[in-house]
């Protein structure tokens, strides 16, 4: 019940400090103009970006904003350090507003969130998907794999790059269908038990693969990580739009375990802000996102 308080207790702290700016942020630019620095508390070196002489359009748009990002945060279950440091950063930085517009304006496809408790549409089959391994970039394990589009020619790209790197990349999955992710869940579940199953397995209609953007790397294992491949798609993928989805220590997040090997294609743009305002975290992301265009 104390951290709860104290939880709610800084989150107040935030939004006053949000509803604040829009009246002090004329002070703020004459400092920067002094060259007095940013506002006490705020760090130029640390993760929020200081425009001196920004200034919001108006304070009811300050808090019609700040109401909207706080019930989305909440609804989307962000842990509290997170709730409150989007909440600074909307304050102090003018990027944030912008960078979730572009997000916002691009392809719903890109950040529709499927998960444990958000499935696809009854009946969902990607409309443009390409067969994949045909231009040579990368080798595939098996026949008959497919992406959607802007996947496939990012793959193609970051296949590129990886071999330019002497490094080589292996496509072991791509897009399943509705009836083939269920066979996939049985088999597991008659294999190693249902409990066990959930923890690596979706649900049909629960499957990011379903959507045509998730791929899986050559091993589908832990091992994967340590391999040159697993080492330089992880440090390079998010340049190229892709994203982990389910990293080491989130499953109480994901509800999956730790899937080195499991990446899902975003986009530039949205990778980007994953990994500028949610730790890199994509459930966190995408999981904000979907609150926000509920709300």
């Amino acid at each position: 019940m104390r951290a709860f308080h104290r939880f709610f207790a800084a989150a107040a702290f935030a939004l006053a400090l949000l509803f604040a700016h829009a009246s002090c942020s004329r002070q703020g630019g004459a400092r920067a103009a002094a060259g007095e620095g940013p506002p006490p508390g705020v760090s130029p070196g640390g993760s929020v970006i200081i425009v001196g002489d920004f200034q919001r359009e108006e304070a009811g748009g300050d808090l019609e904003f700040a109401a909207r990002l706080s019930a989305a945060m909440r609804a989307a279950e962000l842990p509290e350090d997170l709730y409150v440091g989007l909440l600074e950063v909307s304050a102090w930085n003018p990027a944030f507003a912008g960078d979730l517009g572009a997000v916002l304006a691009g392809p719903r496809h890109l950040r529709e969130l499927v998960d444990k408790q958000n499935a696809l549409p009854p009946g969902f089959s990607p409309p443009d998907l390409v067969p994949l391994g045909g231009g040579g970039e990368y080798r595939v394990a098996r026949a008959g794999l497919a992406l959607r589009e802007p996947a496939a020619r990012s793959l193609a790209a970051m296949a590129a790059a990886a071999r330019g790197d002497g490094v080589a990349l292996v496509a072991a999955s791509a897009y399943r269908s509705y009836d083939h992710q269920a066979e996939v869940h049985e088999r597991l579940a008659r294999q190693m038990g249902r409990a066990a199953a959930e923890r690596v397995s979706a649900r049909p209609g629960h499957s990011q693969h379903q959507t045509g953007l998730a791929l899986d790397f050559a091993p589908i294992d832990e091992s994967f990580a340590l391999t040159p491949a697993g080492r330089w798609v992880g440090a390079n993928a998010a340049r190229f739009g892709w994203s982990l989805s389910y990293p080491d220590g989130y499953e109480g997040v994901t509800g999956y375990a730790w899937e080195p090997w499991h990446f899902r294609y975003l986009g530039a743009e949205l990778a980007a802000f994953k990994h500028r305002y949610f730790r890199g975290v994509q459930q966190f992301a995408l999981r904000f996102l979907h609150e926000w265009e509920r709300h």
